[in-house]
């Protein structure tokens, strides 16, 4: 982990609508619902906000605010989908130098020409799975058995993250272009059998930042920390380690 001054500051990593950004550490015990692995103090914040926010930009400069409240620096951002778009979006905002690393999984946020990311909104189950994993087998919940709490749950995510992408493209033309003024250090990592956002929208989503190298995890979808975390979590250590501030 790394954030300093506070051990619970931790680096951050990316999910679904409110809880797309979220303490790291290990063991990371990826069933636990997001706000169930927030510090309390920080899910209160973020409680507090709720209102205020409607889109990635309000997100960020909300996590932006915490991190300065909080006076954490050395702060390693890992963002997945959704949640890599936030973590382009603070370390593009970052004027402060709070930051020092910057990991994406698949994310999402850039408009890529030819490389168009797939209408989530549009897909059924079924969809959902062939396009977001590599073994969408093992990955597809028929809807019919998911209890009718959780369902909720799920649709309460998806309506949240409607509104935080604007819609089915899930991205902001005024991103990429400032993504090249960001200097950390910062890994792409993208499932080599992502149908959401293909790893050629990756490659250039890499080549966007100042100081990026992207890297692709096989047999992995849209969520690599989940049908592939050895291998996934193996290039997170490594990075980490490799971009600390000594």
């Amino acid at each position: 982990m790394r954030a300093n001054p506070s051990p619970g500051g931790a680096p951050l990593l990316g999910g679904r609508a409110l809880g797309c950004v979220l303490p790291l550490a290990p063991p990371l015990d990826l069933q636990q619902q997001p706000q169930q692995r927030l510090p309390l103090g920080l899910r209160q914040a973020l409680e507090a906000l709720r209102e205020h926010l409607s889109s990635v930009a309000d997100l960020a400069a909300g996590y932006l605010r915490l991190l300065h409240d909080r006076h954490l620096s050395d702060v390693l951002v890992v963002g997945s989908s959704l949640g890599g778009w936030i973590g382009a979006e603070l370390a593009a905002a970052d004027t402060e130098g709070l930051i020092s690393g910057l990991i994406l999984l698949n994310a999402v946020g850039i408009e890529v020409a030819g490389e168009p990311v797939q209408d989530f909104f549009a897909l059924d189950a079924r969809g959902v799975a062939e396009h977001a994993f590599h073994d969408s087998e093992r990955f597809y919940v028929d809807p019919a058995t998911v209890p009718a709490g959780r369902l909720a749950a799920v649709q309460a995510d998806m309506a949240a993250l409607r509104v935080f992408s604007g819609g089915p493209a899930m991205s902001d033309p005024a991103l990429r272009p400032r993504l090249a003024a960001v200097d950390v250090p910062t890994l792409v990592l993208w499932g080599e059998s992502d149908r959401i956002a293909t790893p050629a929208y990756g490659e250039e989503y890499a080549a966007s930042f100042g100081n990026a190298r992207f890297a692709v995890v096989a047999e992995a979808g849209h969520l690599p920390h989940l049908e592939q975390p050895a291998r996934t979590f193996a290039l997170i250590d490594a990075f980490a380690a490799q971009t600390a501030r000594r």
